[in-house]
C-alpha cells in the first residue's frame, strides 16, 4: 500500500484537540487495510515527526433513520479506521498550517 493512501484526513474534534493538548496524541482517519507500522510510516514521512506509539480503532457503523415527507428511511452510516498516533516529547503536528 503507498503511504499517500494510508491516511484519509486528521480528525480534528474537541476531544482529539484535547488529546493533543494534553499528552502529544493526534487522531487519524485511515485506510481500513493500513496496519500500525504503515501508519507510523506515513506520519513521520508527511509531518516529519517521530512517532513514539499508533493505536488503532474500528469505528463500528451506524444505523441511522430519519421521518421524512415520504416516509421512514432507515439506513447505516460506515465503519472507518482510525489511529491515535502519540509523537516525541517536544514535537507537534500543525493540522491547521493550510487552512
Amino acid at each position: 500500500m503507498k503511504l499517500s493512501e494510508v491516511l484519509v484526513k486528521p480528525i480534528v474534534t474537541e476531544k482529539s484537540n484535547k488529546l493533543s493538548d494534553k499528552s502529544r496524541t493526534y487522531a487519524f482517519r485511515i485506510d481500513r487495510r493500513a496496519n500500525k507500522l504503515e501508519v507510523k510510516k506515513a506520519i513521520e514521512d508527511f509531518y516529519g515527526v517521530t512517532v513514539m506509539e499508533v493505536n488503532t480503532v474500528v469505528v463500528p457503523g451506524k444505523a441511522k433513520s430519519k421521518f421524512t415527507k415520504a416516509g421512514f428511511i432507515s439506513g447505516r452510516k460506515p465503519s472507518y479506521k482510525k489511529a491515535y498516533v502519540k509523537v516525541a516529547e517536544g514535537e507537534i503536528i500543525d493540522l491547521y498550517s493550510n487552512i
